[in-house]
């Protein structure tokens, strides 16, 4: 389907069936926005009986999980509170607005684009409002660029991808990867006082949207697993694999001048390990961070149904990390602030 520019994202076109939900329009209706920000947090079925993968019960309860639980927020209606220079400095610093705009723009073509290969009706409107919110995260990154003046390299047009499920298999994993690093980031940012409250409050509604998505993704790979029969299931796993293996090349840096497109990939992949030196005055040890990327972890999945897959892959590469590095003093007065009740 060719090139798709920065401003002409149309998923009803690009999923024929799919219409998006309402959103809220006015600044002036925080009941209805604190409410829908307090309902994107917690979700339980009201299905008796355990959610099997595979089975259409844990197909239709997984959708509805998503539909459930969608912030009608506008990005016009996000308050970009006033900076301090040196807050300001701090932000407009950041190694990250160009590949986090990118990412996003890439992400919402590719989960667009699988959504529209698949049959079940249920799990491609879930898919193409996944890519729907991506794509709002895109406006979202946009809007705060403009409102700090943070300049961003132009552009290139987003490529059509030519194998979808690949393509959809890359950015499910990598979202699963780089949200786990970035909750404990972001919390280091909330805990070190160098950004201002009122920003990372702003931020909030997106950090646990993206939990949303990689609990929408681990719940469709279990149910697609199921799906499969013997042989086509090796040749997934096989699929799988290659892509761990992937973006394991991508993010030790062994790969940087190749994208899951084939195109130029972005400068730096690894913020999300190395990025707590930008946004706290002390970073944290590596053990330190790890251990608050689990609690991040596992307070934003708290809220929802205890049925539903939770992606474990990351969590349990970084317990085991935990239990072999050193146990060091601890420095990072970033962390010593307690997240409050």
């Amino acid at each position: 389907m060719g090139k798709y520019l920065y401003d002409d994202f149309d998923i009803e076109r690009l999923v024929p069936g799919f219409r998006p939900p309402p959103q809220a329009v006015s600044r002036a209706d925080r009941a209805a926005l604190d409410a829908a920000d307090a309902g994107m947090r917690r979700w339980v079925s009201p299905a008796a009986g355990p959610l099997v993968p595979g089975t259409d019960l844990h197909r239709t309860e997984t959708c509805r999980m998503f539909r459930d639980t969608f912030n009608p927020y506008r990005p016009a209606v996000l308050d970009w509170p006033a900076l301090e220079p040196a807050a300001l400095a701090r932000i407009v610093a950041l190694p990250i607005w160009d590949i986090a705009v990118q990412t996003e723009g890439k992400a919402r073509l590719r989960m667009a684009a699988y959504a529209g290969t698949v049959s079940n009706p249920d799990i491609r409107c879930a898919l193409a409002l996944n890519a729907w919110e991506e794509n709002r995260h895109k406006e979202v990154l946009s809007r705060m660029v403009e409102a700090y003046g943070i300049r961003l390299a132009p552009e290139a047009p987003y490529a059509w991808p030519g194998d979808t499920e690949w393509a959809y298999l890359v950015t499910g994993y990598s979202e699963c990867v780089d949200s786990f690093f970035a909750f404990g980031l972001f919390e280091v940012a909330r805990r070190s006082g160098l950004f201002p409250c009122e920003l990372v409050e702003t931020f909030e509604p997106v950090m646990q949207e993206e939990c949303r998505h990689i609990l929408l993704f681990a719940n469709w790979l279990a149910w697609h697993r199921a799906q499969l029969g013997f042989w086509r299931r090796l040749r997934f796993e096989a699929r799988v694999a290659r892509v761990w293996a992937f973006l394991a090349w991508e993010r030790i840096g062994l790969a940087r001048s190749i994208d899951g497109d084939g195109a130029a990939a972005a400068p730096d992949n690894n913020f999300t390990l190395n990025g707590a030196q930008s946004v706290a005055a002390e970073a944290p040890t590596l053990r330190e961070l790890l251990a608050l990327c689990l609690q991040e972890n596992e307070r934003r999945f708290a809220g929802y149904d205890q049925r539903l897959q939770r992606p474990l892959t990351v969590p349990r590469m970084a317990r085991l990390a935990l239990r072999l590095l050193p146990r060091g003093n601890s420095h990072a007065s970033a962390l010593r602030a307690e997240r409050p009740n």
